[in-house]
């Protein structure tokens, strides 16, 4: 059972997610939020599994919330509900800690399978979308940009480190394993190992970690 917390200003908004959540015997509702305060208190009071987000909200917006949320250290994640795939907000919110965002027009059977991914621990951004993302990161970055220093990447072997740049390249497991020359499942173990290693919750962040330490440009990830 995956537990939830919907969090949008819109009621009729509120109310479809619950209708379809409450119909499906593998997710539980466990509250409503119309505000970014109340989020984050009721994510402190109820610890769900997933967080639907809503950005654009009066008085504190999800992307403070999500960043109030995740900076707690919880075993909450959240997905940002937006009505634009590649907004300045979905941007903000992967850099608060989001572990991927979701279009509001979604079916229904995506959303099922978005919430069940976040809930074990995946990104839910296909590796093609999340070079477009990442992407807008480094429109500040100088091409001869030195690599950054960071004590976290001392801590990978030199095979994690491999992996650690095909993620911020975007590569699946799938992708991975064919040029690696590996099976998935020894990659699945290495991409944990790495999360583990540089404190990344998910691919995401560590995608983001690779492009803030110029391991990773938007020429490189295809």
């Amino acid at each position: 059972m995956t537990t939830v917390l919907i969090v949008d200003d819109h009621p009729l908004q509120r109310f479809g997610f619950r209708m379809l959540l409450d119909s499906n015997p593998d997710t539980e509702v466990l509250g409503e939020a119309s505000r970014g305060t109340e989020a984050v208190r009721m994510a402190a009071e109820l610890h769900p599994d997933v967080i639907l987000m809503d950005v654009r909200m009066p008085g504190m917006d999800g992307i403070e919330a999500t960043r109030r949320i995740v900076d707690t250290g919880g075993r909450s994640r959240v997905l940002i509900l937006t009505t634009f795939d590649l907004d300045e907000y979905a941007h903000a919110a992967l850099r608060a800690g989001a572990s991927g965002f979701l279009l509001k027009d979604a079916h229904p059977e995506e959303l099922l399978a978005r919430i069940r991914a976040v809930a074990a621990g995946d990104a839910v951004i296909a590796p093609a979308l999340t070079r477009r993302l990442l992407d807008t990161f480094t429109q500040h970055l100088e091409p001869d940009d030195p690599v950054a220093e960071d004590s976290r990447l001392g801590a990978l072997t030199a095979r994690e480190h491999e992996i650690l740049l095909a993620i911020g390249r975007g590569w699946t497991n799938g992708e991975i394993a064919e040029r690696m020359f590996l099976s998935e499942s020894t990659v699945k173990t290495h991409v944990g190992r790495v999360l583990a290693k540089i404190g990344a919750r998910d691919r995401i962040q560590a995608v983001i970690l690779t492009y803030d330490l110029g391991l990773t440009r938007p020429n490189a990830a295809e």
